[in-house]
């Protein structure tokens, strides 16, 4: 059986939920519900055991602190990096 590869999109200028989260901290990295963040509640959607290959994230420079703290040494996990915004 073929496992799907989860690509994960995160990131934005944080204007939507502003003053919440801020360009620095965009909602994905702010744990809105719980404890857990939302980058690291769709991460854990994810897992290994369920047909999942580790995570590719994409997400731009500005955020990549974030995405490497918040992925808890996922392994295998892949991140892109958008070197400035479109």
């Amino acid at each position: 059986m073929s496992q799907i590869v989860p690509v994960i999109l995160c990131g934005g200028s944080g204007t939507r939920l502003w003053p919440r989260s801020r360009v620095a901290k965009p909602k994905p990295f702010l744990p809105l519900v719980g404890e857990s963040t939302l980058f690291e509640a769709t991460v854990s959607r994810c897992p290994p055991d369920l047909g999942f290959a580790a995570p590719v994230v994409v997400t731009g420079r500005q955020h990549l602190e974030h995405v490497e703290a918040q992925l808890h040494g996922q392994e295998g996990a892949s991140v892109i990096v958008e070197p400035a915004a479109r």
